[in-house]
């Protein structure tokens, strides 16, 4: 399970299984009644800061040709730093580098983020937009840049694309905020099916 996690944010996690029934049961069962996830936060995919933690219930593990099994439930909670997003645009959206020197803040009144570079700045609205999560840019302050809002949500549309969208096991986002040190947001599915070995999705060829 590690070691699938891994493979899908690209970063370190823990796993730990329900005491009960005895974990030595559910291996011979491959009956698992409830399995906990947290990544170590460095990054999810090309986000950094970001720290995924997760609850997978009642998983039902029986190979055939189409699957490895069912999962009744996963809900999950990502989180992402202030400190994170700057980073994360810093490394991934280099021409909005500038936008970011100064630090980036958050206003839960409003439910923005803001960017500020030393001529420049931009605010962002977290929103769920494809099952994923997206930063709308609601305006740009380009003092020392030829830059457009278009280009502008461009590039943060790709970085996000690549760190929050396409999850498996039908994963999508239900919700967002922002909070006082950047943003949260929950994840979830049900009854899903665990693709069978030798499919698309490499991560979980070998749960």
């Amino acid at each position: 399970v590690s070691n699938a996690v891994q493979c899908e944010v690209q970063d370190s996690s823990n796993v730990s299984f329900s005491p009960a029934p005895p974990v030595l049961w559910q291996y011979l069962t491959k009956n698992y009644s409830d399995i906990s996830v947290q990544t170590a936060g460095n990054q999810v995919r090309k986000a950094k800061g970001m720290k995924v933690s997760f609850d997978v219930r009642n998983i039902k593990l029986n190979n055939s040709n189409n699957s490895q099994g069912t999962i009744g439930s996963i809900n999950g909670t990502v989180t992402w730093s202030t400190d994170g997003i700057k980073q994360s645009i810093q490394d991934a959206v280099p021409v909005l580098g500038a936008f970011v020197t100064s630090g980036v803040t958050t206003n839960t009144g409003d439910g923005t983020i803001q960017l500020k570079g030393m001529l420049n700045s931009a605010t962002l609205k977290p929103q769920i937009v494809n099952n994923g999560l997206s930063l709308q840019v609601v305006n740009v302050s380009a003092l020392g840049a030829n830059i457009s809002t278009q280009t502008a949500q461009k590039y943060i549309d790709d970085l996000m694309a690549k760190a929050t969208k396409n999850y498996p096991l039908s994963l999508h986002a239900d919700s967002i905020k922002v909070t006082d040190s950047g943003v949260e947001a929950t994840f979830s599915s049900s009854n899903a099916t665990i693709p069978a070995a030798g499919t698309q999705d490499q991560c979980l060829a070998n749960l």
